[in-house]
């Protein structure tokens, strides 16, 4: 008898996929408080600062290279990036609620 082990492959590709017209939702949390007055630096995306001390934005996000730019800007504001999550269709009117 032969011992097979199963590895599970991990794939880069979201598990669903948004509509070719529909950017994909992402949810960015960074460690610590944004002030109000970054908001609009990150236009589009809600600002919500969390209980824990981490701030979340949440949006829309057209394509990968507007990603990195969003990412870019956590950077350069020098606070720790926490995670970064795309959001299943559905799901980001979920987050909103709590």
């Amino acid at each position: 008898m032969t011992d097979h082990k199963r590895y599970k492959v991990m794939s880069n590709e979201p598990k669903t996929k948004p509509a070719p017209d529909q950017p994909m939702v992402y949810q960015i949390r960074i460690k610590g408080h944004l002030g109000r007055e970054w908001t609009d630096w990150f236009e589009g995306l809600t600002v919500t600062l969390e209980e824990d001390g981490n701030t979340l934005l949440t949006g829309p996000v057209i394509d990968q290279a507007a990603l990195h730019g969003l990412l870019k800007k956590v950077r350069d504001l020098g606070m720790p990036l926490v995670s970064v999550s795309p959001l299943e269709h559905g799901q980001a009117d979920q987050s909103e609620d709590k």
